[in-house]
């Protein structure tokens, strides 16, 4: 759905060279032509617009002077750096442009009659006059001579094998004799010239020749190999034309053929066969390529969807100067078309494909897209309905062959067209719309275009007031129309449309040129057609002498009379140096951006009274220049600044002056989205609002992985088309010309983020169901907004279904937070209780507004809501279908559900058995039959245990119904009720399940039963080793010597002998237990603890005194000795005690030093080495992941990938593993064996304990250092304060050397082991202000 548009036209009036032009042809490397005349050979330089070289043929006599002789072909020879000549009286010639040095290089007696060289330039093919082709090679060696016409098929003969002959086949109306008729053969076309014609195929291995026939008079096409040997001869075909071009692709070979009334295209295979054709709209002349030369224009076909569009259409006079002598393409240059006319007039033609589409982005917008087809264009309204081409949704059509066309720029005439065609009159289109409103919703039904002026200007409208659906349209040319409308259903979709046959009228505005010869010199005299305003466009033309383009502006001069066409005047215009090469304008802004040839871009200020056109600056302030000149240019706002994309026909995509990808196939523009097709068969999406140039650069860049929302997968070859505003659909079409619709992740969450944000709920549900987005973003984008309009979106959602399917899908997930990120941050984050559980509030906010609603209406959605709840209310739903079994369906509402309709629906979201279970929790017998019924049990086995039930007490009943639904907690309940002499069965069921603490919520404290539950419950705790529970219930319930055993066994001392003030022990009973008690004490190190119990209840203050000794509780030992007076203790016990505890603190302090020096001097070396393989590593990649010859034996340095790689996959094995062999494979990997692949981190790990273990003896050497001095041991006291100083000192120099961040920077260790073991990396806190030394022993 692309047309070509005029990128630049190059022209040179008027070439002053002798004679006429005959031909011509291109020196790519040179960029000139060189052009062929009667007298000879003249170079022209286009771009300069001078005549760069002369050479005359009459002179050396190959041309002679009478004007008669003639140039049949021209090549430029590139690596000969020579131009081949051939003349019609035979001679082939060697011209040398610089040196203008001719040579013949061979002569053809006979004559010449066409010259052609195979592409890559090895062959040559000459056709003399004898009716012969002579093959050379490009040193002009006579390879062979064949007769052109050959009574031979070729080698590709076709081989009949007996069956499927002509006299066998059905012929249809025509009859039997059909197949006896002998075929007639028609002569050359009366004009045809009898010369022959010779085309090469793409890759120069075939070449066809069409001549005409001695025999029968009619032309045919044979194909010859490049070895000179016929292929095929093509079947025969009634009225051949002479034109002749095979496809660059090499598929097809095309001609003309003569019809009566018609003239068409034909396209043979190489086999000879017909292939297919298309019609011309005209008659006469010739075929090349895709260029036919009418009788009057120059016209341009391409094909898509197996149908073939006009896309230009280039007036020329049919004789005088600008009568076309010639026409090629460019073999180099795409899309670039070379013109010669008779009065030496030079034209070429640039051309690019542009999509011409509606550029608003409001819903008044239908998503127009153009295509030009001749005399038609036509119009799709993608807002409507998706065809593939060449249909559309209506056509116009004109009396002239269309060459532009353009949408307003106005964003609410965003649907208005106006069309250029090949006589310079535009056609301007205004839609007349049909709305319908449904659902609080209005539809554009249908749109109607009619012209602005003339006589199809519409002057009235109106609906007929007696038949339905009848229009009336007045015009003022007095044409009366009137449309009858019916409604149709569209069944693919369900919607309502509108049945007409669109009828287009067409008139326009003619253009006033100040000088009427340009148009007969340039048919295409202006390009870039923009309507920026109601009745102001604007238009390029370039300078015929220079590199300047104009820019025009174009304002509507109304007409005299009402019903003849307006005039467009050039109203002003502004000269600009250099040439444009597009035009682009937002509707948003209204700035107008011009590209010129060398990529710079200006920007016009159009609405200025100066007119001025000023270069176009980026945010920086530096003007704006794309490194090459883009095909399609368009503007668009980056982070609030005003920007320029390109895009050029190389790929290369540019915002201002920088590059951002290089795979680009297309893009556009829409709202405040940026969309792209790239070459890796993607379609990327990125909002503008808050991007930046980096942003784009790194989403776009080969490396990067796009999140789900910007990228897409397409298929191979899609380009862009067009996006429908305020719809989430993007239309791409496929290289074979079909479209495909898609819906853009990103297009769609945005346009479902906007319904939402205007509470369009039934928009944003219907998109979102249909197109499979997880319906929990209609609260997660707005909880607060969607509890406070509850109601409104049960009222536009309305169908049960729908609300049922949201039910279903929700579920406590925040999809904005996990699938459906936002693009851009909130600025007011929406905060939510996480007490409060997402699936309970919906669910009780929708049953609330649903029961104001019409309870009767969304029963099953009410029954849902109960369902969908965090813990499902199974109960509240078969109680409420139970209400509905015995109210019944009220018969005043139609569309209340019953009891059996609203069991069957539950039946699909909850398991019937499960179902079954619930009821029979509800002790409601009717209601269990209910379900059973629905549900697949056999009526003998759930009849008889209901009928049992039945027969019970009521509690025992319910007690029996919540055993067998394994509800303990209420059977117990019930079964208490039943009386003691159920008790015994209830303690069962108390100890089998653990519902003690259940169960004595049942029984007052006071009462028998409540003792016998605690006893139980006791020695189940006792079972599990949890002994003091255990005591705390013995001894609630007055079970003392269990009680006592329990505080017993846990070493609880205090709560053991205040039980045992209820036993009334003697006092021996109550010795023998403190002794027992300081046993458990001593063993769990608690040593005051037990010399307390000694002291208290065993009156044994000695052995008290030994036990602190032992615990080196000093002061305490002391204050018992003076309390008993037994001061001879001092001697004996305490004071050799404190000696023996000052040396094994030396003696500790003296392993800690040692320990803490050796390991730090290791750590050091570990290090110096790991720097110096380092080094190696850098120096050396061969020999990275290896051992160096630096490491020694006991070296323990790796590199960092052959740690990661050692130890990666025991890493996995070991997190399957219990906690304690983790922590043992810890310890082993944290190894201080010298050599081991970590034993840096071991060093490290091992010197942290070291001065951990030190820290911790402060308190203690502080208490010693205190009973040193009191008993005069002055010098052991001392020794070891020093002692102890020194090795708090070595450590507190040690920490800055040892734990540095270089080291956890370092990184040759593996970043999993970083992460792992963080806290080897901390340095162990020492703390100073802690009060240990004693003054005064200094």
């Amino acid at each position: 759905m692309r047309n070509l548009e005029l990128l630049r036209t190059l022209e040179f009036r008027d070439i002053q060279a002798p004679g006429r032009p005959q031909c011509f042809c291109l020196r790519t490397e040179q960029k000139s032509v060189l052009i062929g005349s009667e007298h000879g050979l003249i170079e022209v330089d286009a771009t300069r617009r001078e005549v760069k070289h002369e050479i005359s043929l009459v002179a050396e006599g190959f041309l002679p002077e009478d004007g008669s002789g003639c140039i049949v072909g021209i090549q430029d020879l590139l690596d000969q750096e020579s131009v081949c000549v051939a003349t019609a009286s035979g001679d082939v010639i060697l011209c040398s442009l610089s040196t203008h040095q001719l040579e013949c290089v061979g002569s053809v007696a006979s004559g010449i009659s066409v010259m052609s060289w195979s592409p890559d330039q090895e062959l040559v093919l000459l056709a003399t006059g004898q009716q012969t082709l002579i093959m050379m090679t490009k040193d002009f060696e006579p390879i062979m001579e064949q007769q052109i016409h050959q009574d031979d098929f070729g080698e590709s003969k076709f081989i009949t094998v007996g069956w499927g002959k002509k006299e066998t086949q059905f012929h249809g109306s025509e009859g039997r004799q059909a197949a006896f008729q002998m075929q007639m053969h028609e002569s050359a076309l009366p004009w045809d010239d009898h010369r022959p014609q010779v085309t090469w195929r793409g890759d120069g291995q075939f070449f066809a020749v069409s001549v005409v026939c001695p025999e029968t008079g009619a032309r045919k096409v044979r194909v010859w190999n490049r070895e000179f040997a016929l292929q095929s001869t093509s079947e025969p075909v009634a009225g051949l034309g002479p034109a002749l071009a095979w496809k660059p692709s090499g598929s097809l070979i095309a001609s003309t053929q003569d019809k009566p009334n018609q003239q068409d295209v034909v396209f043979f295979e190489k086999n000879g066969l017909l292939h297919g054709h298309f019609t011309l709209p005209f008659l006469k002349d010739e075929v090349k390529l895709s260029i036919m030369i009418m009788q009057f224009e120059v016209q341009l076909w391409t094909v898509g969807n197996y149908h073939w569009y006009l896309k230009q259409s280039l007036p020329f006079s049919t004789c005088g100067k600008n009568k076309i002598v010639s026409l090629m393409w460019d073999t180099v240059t795409p899309y670039r078309l070379h013109v010669l006319c008779q009065g030496w007039h030079y034209l070429c033609y640039d051309w690019h494909w542009t999509t011409d589409r509606s550029s608003g982005d409001n819903a008044s917008d239908l998503a127009n897209v153009a295509v030009i087809d001749g005399k038609s264009v036509l119009v799709t309204v993608f807002q409507q309905t998706v065809v593939p081409p060449p249909m559309c949704t209506y056509r116009l059509l004109l009396p002239h062959p269309v060459n532009q066309v353009t949408f307003s720029a106005h964003p609410k005439k965003s649907n208005d067209l106006a069309v250029l065609d090949a006589s310079n009159q535009i056609s301007v289109y205004k839609c007349v719309q049909l709305w319908t409103v449904g659902n609080y919703h209005w539809y554009l039904k249908q749109s109607l275009p009619f012209s602005t002026c003339g006589k199809n200007k519409i002057v009235s409208l109106m609906w007929d007031t007696v038949t339905p659906y009848r229009l009336h349209v007045l015009c003022q040319g007095w044409h009366y129309l009137c449309y009858d409308w019916h409604w149709t259903t569209d069944r693919s979709s369900g919607d309502n449309a509108s049945d007409l046959a669109n009828v287009a009228v067409i008139d326009g505005n003619r253009i006033q040129y100040e000088n009427s010869e340009d148009q007969e010199v340039n048919p295409l005299k202006l390009s870039f057609l923009t309507w920026i305003e109601e009745d102001i466009f604007l238009a390029i033309s370039h300078s015929q002498s220079s590199a300047q383009s104009v820019i025009h502006h174009l304002t509507v001069a109304p007409s005299e009379m009402e019903e003849e066409q307006g005039q467009l005047n050039v109203s002003s215009s502004v000269t600009v140096n250099g040439v444009v090469i597009s035009l682009c304008c937002s509707s948003k802004t209204k700035s107008v951006a011009l590209q010129l040839a060398d990529g710079q871009i200006l920007k016009y200020l159009w609405e200025s009274p100066s007119l001025a056109v000023t270069p176009w600056k980026n945010p920086g302030g530096f003007l704006v220049q794309f490194p090459y000149p883009c095909t399609q240019i368009e503007l668009a706002m980056i982070g609030g600044e005003e920007c320029v994309l390109g895009l050029t026909d190389r790929c290369r995509f540019f915002i201002n002056d920088t590059e951002v990808a290089s795979n680009i196939t297309s893009f556009a523009v829409y709202d405040e989205f940026l969309l792209l097709t790239t070459h890796s068969h993607t379609c990327q999406c990125f909002c503008l609002r808050d991007a930046s140039f980096k942003t784009l650069q790194a989403g776009l860049s080969s490396s990067h992985v796009s999140s789900g929302e910007i990228l897409r997968k397409v298929e191979r070859g899609s380009r862009i088309v067009t996006v429908v505003p305020q719809d989430t659909k993007l239309i791409l079409q496929m290289p074979r010309g079909n479209l495909e619709v898609v819906h853009h992740r990103a297009l769609v969450l945005a346009q479902i983020r906007k319904w939402l944000d205007k509470l369009m709920f039934k928009e944003a549900f219907e998109c979102m169901r249909k197109l499979r987005i997880n319906l929990n973003l209609i609260y997660d984008h707005n909880p607060k907004a969607f509890l406070e309009n509850v109601e409104t979106f049960i009222r536009q959602i309305e169908s049960v279904n729908y609300i049922n399917l949201f039910f279903t899908e929700l579920k406590e997930e925040d999809v904005t937070k996990t699938m459906y990120p936002p693009p851009v941050t909130r600025s007011v984050q929406l905060s939510r209780d996480p007490d409060e559980k997402k699936l309970d509030l919906i669910c009780d906010a929708m049953r609330a507004a649903m029961e104001t609603i019409n309870p009767h209406k969304y029963c099953l959605s009410i029954l849902t809501s109960h369902i969908k709840k965090t813990t499902p209310e199974l109960e509240i739903v078969l109680q409420k279908v139970h209400e509905l079994q015995v109210t019944g369906k009220p018969p005043s509402v139609p569309d209340a559900v019953g009891a059996e309709e609203a069991l069957k629906y539950l039946l699909l979201l909850v398991d019937v058995n499960e179902l079954y279970d619930h009821s029979l929790g509800t002790y409601d017998f009717d209601l269990v039959l209910m379900v059973a019924e629905k549900s697949q049990k056999d009526p003998k086995e759930y009849l008889p245990f209901l009928n049992t039930l039945k027969k019970m007490e009521t509690n025992y009943q319910r007690f029996t119904i919540d055993k067998y639904l394994k509800r303990y907690e209420k059977a117990i309940g019930h079964l208490s009720k039943c009386g003691p002499e159920y008790f015994p069965e209830c303690l069962n069921l108390i100890k089998d399940k653990n519902l003690y603490n259940e169960a004595l919520k049942l029984y007052p404290p006071n009462s028998q039963q409540y003792k016998d539950i605690s006893i139980a419950y006791g020695e189940h705790l006792m079972q599990e080793n949890m002994y003091e529970p255990a005591g705390l219930v013995f001894a609630r319930c007055s079970a003392h010597e269990k009680a006592l055993s329990a505080f017993l066994t846990c070493g609880s001392w205090k709560q053991a002998l205040c039980v045992a003030a209820w036993l009334n022990l003697t006092k021996d009973q109550l010795a023998g237990l403190a002794r027992t008690l300081a046993e458990k004490l001593v063993e769990k190190r608690k040593h005051i603890d037990a010399a307390m119990v000694l002291e208290q209840y065993a009156q044994d203050y000695e052995e008290a005194v030994l036990l602190l000794l032992e615990g080196a509780a000093w002061e305490e030992a002391l204050r018992l000795v003076y309390k008993y007076n037994r001061l001879d203790i001092i001697e004996t016990n305490i004071k050799p005690s404190i000696l023996e505890a000052q040396k094994n603190y030396m003696i500790f302090l003296d392993s800690q030093t040692t320990t803490f020096s050796r390991h730090k001097k290791r750590l050091l070396v570990v290090r110096k080495l790991k720097e110096q393989a380092q080094q190696v590593n850098l120096e050396d990649e061969v020999l990275h992941g290896q051992e160096s010859d630096l490491f020694s034996e006991t070296s323990s340095i790796v590199s960092g990938s052959e740690m990661s790689g050692k130890y990666s996959h025991s890493n996995s094995r070991i997190s399957a593993r219990s906690s304690k062999n983790r922590r043992k494979a810890e310890r082993k990997k944290h190894s201080l064996k010298e050599g081991s692949p970590l034993e840096d981190l071991a060093l490290l790990e091992a010197l942290n304990e070291v001065v951990q273990n030190t820290e911790k003896l402060k308190d203690e050497v502080y208490h010693i250092l205190k009973v040193l001095f009191l008993f005069e041991f002055d010098e052991q006291g001392r020794e070891l304060q020093k002692a102890f100083e020194d090795t708090l000192q070595l450590m507190e120099r040690s920490l800055p050397e040892i734990w540095t961040l270089t080291e956890q920077q370092n990184s040759a260790t593996p970043v999993s082991f970083l992460k792992n073991n963080a806290e080897l990396f901390i340095p162990p806190k020492m703390n100073k202000k802690t009060q240990w030394k004693l003054s005064l022993l200094d």
